[in-house]
């Protein structure tokens, strides 16, 4: 006959905490809900899969700065176009999955975690003071800090619409047209989507390397069809030339108005400049140095665990772009990787508490994978397709709403 303690840590709810409430963290949250409660996990794309013969009982923690779900990928067409502004940014509390007993989202951030006691330090930005939260479970999935235009700065849905609504009126009253610094993806489909929502607007880009996406490991090819398609919709591209100074300077009859000066002494007038060149840092400070990269990402294994070396490696898990693996960071790559340690995270559950072999699901390496809206036009390429464009494959990739409502999204906020 067992003991009074032990029957109460039998029932006891498993405490998942999870860092950060964008693809991956809600794609493992949601997942987790659905395998602890005998379903199949919603993101399950696998035709033979049967679903869990015993349930689980579960808590879930989910802390992150923002009050709500931001859809990244349609970060350059909300930041231009107000009417899509609104649907990118959906309150936590206003997205019907996401309203469970089981889970509960804590607007914060965390500070420090202590692998070894299982706990983590954690500021409440609603009340300013520092909570200790403990947990069985820890799911990071805080991703990359990255500056405006690649995302708002804002925290909370309606000063996110204030800034888009700023930005859009600088871009709208930029009569020396506007000027983009840097030809990274963010770059290129901000340049696309300026133009689309007014092809009478100048706009120009420019990149200090000869090529555009010169920092991802894609075939020249689909750079050079990317620059094609850019100067086909009448965005002026630049190239090998470095922006070494701006001026800014006084136009009449205009806010503000910018000279640029290029490496070879040519100068641009613009009405508006956007900085696109940043170099994005993972949000890992948290997390102790062993278990991370010398750039800062987590050393994940296969299993999405972290590192041996840590203490409780086993119950510890890194997903979505602070992971150090293969591949581009991309937000389905987050969402597949949260789904995976979310089935982790329950064989391991399995294992403790119904002594069962856990059947980890481990991940194979990303291919070099990519897929860009350019106004009405996607350009896509995968290694075995290899590139491709077309406005067909804008509608497939991306929909008219920039991928929100695909089937993947969908399962995250309806």
């Amino acid at each position: 006959m067992p003991s009074n303690e032990g029957f109460a840590t039998i029932i006891r709810n498993y405490r998942v905490l999870i860092v950060g409430g964008s693809y991956g963290g809600l794609s493992a949250a949601l997942a987790l809900i659905d395998l602890c409660a005998g379903r199949l996990a919603r993101f399950n794309s696998n035709a033979d899969s049967k679903p869990p013969q015993r349930q689980v009982p579960v808590q879930i923690t989910v802390v992150d700065e923002r009050d709500g779900f931001y859809h990244l990928i349609g970060s350059p067409k909300a930041l231009a176009c107000d009417k899509f502004a609104s649907k990118t940014w959906n309150r936590f509390k206003d997205i019907p999955a996401l309203q469970s007993p089981n889970m509960r989202f804590l607007r914060g951030s965390v500070s420090s975690v202590n692998c070894q006691e299982k706990s983590a330090q954690i500021l409440d930005l609603e009340t300013n003071e520092t909570v200790e939260e403990s947990y069985d479970f820890l799911l990071a999935s805080s991703g990359l800090r990255r500056v405006f235009p690649t995302v708002p700065q804002s925290l909370l849905r309606h000063k996110f619409l204030e800034e888009a609504r700023g930005h859009q009126e600088e871009i709208r009253s930029a009569r020396n047209g506007v000027v983009i610094i840097g030809g990274g993806a963010v770059g290129v489909e901000m340049a696309a989507e300026l133009k689309e929502l007014d092809p009478k607007q100048k706009v120009t880009l420019v990149h200090s390397r000869d090529r555009l996406l010169s920092a991802e490991p894609l075939p020249d090819d689909f750079k050079d069809r990317v620059t094609s398609v850019l100067r086909e919709a009448g965005v002026e591209v630049i190239l090998g030339r470095r922006v070494i100074d701006t001026t800014a300077v006084e136009t009449e009859g205009e806010k503000q108005a910018w000279n640029l000066t290029l490496s070879n002494g040519t100068q641009i007038k613009a009405g508006h400049v956007m900085n696109a060149v940043s170099k994005s840092v993972p949000t890992t400070s948290y997390l102790p140095q062993d278990a991370l990269t010398q750039d800062g990402y987590v050393n994940i294994r296969s299993s999405l665990q972290f590192p041996t070396n840590i203490p409780n490696a086993d119950h510890h898990f890194a997903m979505g772009d602070i992971a150090s693996w293969t591949g581009i960071k991309r937000c389905g790559g987050a969402m597949h990787m949260g789904h995976y340690a979310a089935t982790n995270v329950h064989q391991v559950m399995l294992s403790e508490r119904f002594n069962i072999k856990p059947e980890f699901t481990t991940l194979n390496n990303f291919p070099p994978v990519i897929g860009l809206a350019l106004g009405n036009t996607a350009v896509v390429y995968t290694p075995d397709e290899g590139t491709r464009d077309g406005e067909d494959l804008m509608t497939i990739m991306f929909g008219e709403d920039m991928g929100y409502t695909s089937r993947f999204i969908l399962k995250i906020i309806s």
